[in-house]
């Protein structure tokens, strides 16, 4: 039996269900190099566990949110952190880099879980404004876990090796599994549970991937976030090798980066009911546009270093968390009773991204700060120009 929390609670709730998937990549990124030496892996052998995670995240937030609307939000998600718990265990006794391929694979098809079900409970309960103060403050506290998560890995690793990280989120898991299974409420009733019959599935399917201004939303979404995320992905060799620093620096990038995605949710959750939603992403675009260009000045005419090669990502995070609650309202707002299936194909999409971005993109970009500056600056455009036709079929339709 569960029991009801105050809104701060449940808010704070749904966002650790939300972050655990990025958690666990940040807490393991300053293990690397110690992964590679005892497992005799390349570094880029270490960079495809990242794929192997990513890519399996995005095929299931296929399911989740069909499963969901199916089955009811708080089953599907019980299950998901129980099976990655099992998972995070067998990683942490993995004793060759194919082993542990397999178990971030398994990690991957459950920790989506979080993030596709708690968009369909927001929808589920709050419309409008409402709507998007909540998913703001979910992204505030969103935000902590990825500044902390690579301060807790690199202590970990500092203290007991690698492994522990894997134990760590193991315990983390459990712990979350328990608080949900006591105080996450069911928001679908039966009788508006959805069918898992293949023939709805896939007229349902069909009737969002052909909705443009979702694609178009979704796409915008996505650009927006590899421009910060292709910094995570490069993080080991873009504090390390680049800046010269420690294992226990990655604070350095994280903190910044998650202060800004903070500020950027706490402004859109303030700034909700007196702007318009697209006013509000042209104001985050506007800041994202500083960033870029205060980036690629400070990679040309400065040396690497702090704090001004991390600066940037402050401004940048800012701007793509402002516009970020906006967007995705707005991409789920044609489907009023397929709301968890939309959201699976919305984080498919976004995730699918990341995944390709990680295994094929990163590695071009990481050799100079540089390079990586000009990788945000063609995010952050195509975010925009995504944004436009967003726009430009609202308008049509």
């Amino acid at each position: 039996m569960t029991r009801r929390l105050s809104d701060r609670g449940f808010a704070l709730l749904l966002a650790a269900l939300s972050a655990l998937g990025p958690f666990s990549i940040d807490t393991y990124l300053p293990s690397f190099p110690e992964m590679a030496a005892r497992l005799g892996a390349t570094q880029l052998e270490v960079q495809q566990t990242l794929s192997a995670y990513l890519i399996p995240l995005a095929a299931m937030a296929l399911w989740h949110g069909a499963l969901s609307d199916a089955l009811g939000r708080r089953r599907v998600i019980l299950w998901a952190l129980g099976l990655f718990a099992i998972a995070s265990l067998g990683c942490a006794f993995a004793t060759r880099i194919e082993h542990l391929w397999l178990l971030r694979a398994a990690q991957g098809i459950s920790a989506g879980a979080g993030i596709v079900i708690g968009r369909a409970i927001v929808r589920d309960l709050y419309d409008g404004a409402a709507a998007q103060r909540l998913m703001s403050h979910v992204a505030i506290t969103f935000a902590l876990a990825p500044a902390i998560a690579p301060v807790i890995g690199g202590w970990l690793q500092s203290w007991f090796g690698w492994r522990s990280v894997f134990v760590f989120l193991t315990l983390l898991t459990g712990a979350l599994c328990f608080v949900s299974w006591r105080w996450l409420p069911e928001t679908l009733p039966p009788e508006k549970r959805q069918s898992l019959h293949p023939a709805y599935l896939s007229r349902t399917y069909w009737k969002v991937l052909s909705t443009p201004s979702f694609l178009a939303a979704t796409a915008a979404l996505a650009c927006n976030f590899c421009g910060f995320f292709i910094y995570v992905l490069s993080a080991p060799v873009f504090l390390m090798t680049h800046l010269g620093l420690s294992e226990r620096s990655f604070l350095w990038l994280f903190g910044p980066a998650m202060g800004g995605l903070m500020l950027g949710s706490w402004l859109s959750g303030r700034l909700a009911g007196k702007l318009t939603p697209m006013q509000c992403i042209l104001r985050g675009y506007g800041l994202m546009a500083v960033a870029v260009a205060f980036n690629l000045a400070v990679s040309y005419l400065l040396p690497a270093g702090i704090p001004q090669s991390v600066a940037p990502l402050f401004v940048y995070t800012t701007g793509m968390a402002l516009a970020m609650s906006a967007l995705t309202l707005l991409g789920l707002d044609p489907f009023a009773t397929e709301r968890g299936l939309a959201a699976s194909v919305q984080t498919f999409l976004q995730s699918g991204t990341n995944g390709l971005v990680a295994g094929l993109v990163v590695p071009l970009l990481w050799g100079s700060t540089q390079v990586l500056a000009w990788g945000m600056a063609g995010f952050a455009w195509c975010g925009l120009v995504a944004t436009l036709l967003h726009v430009r079929s609202r308008t049509v339709a």
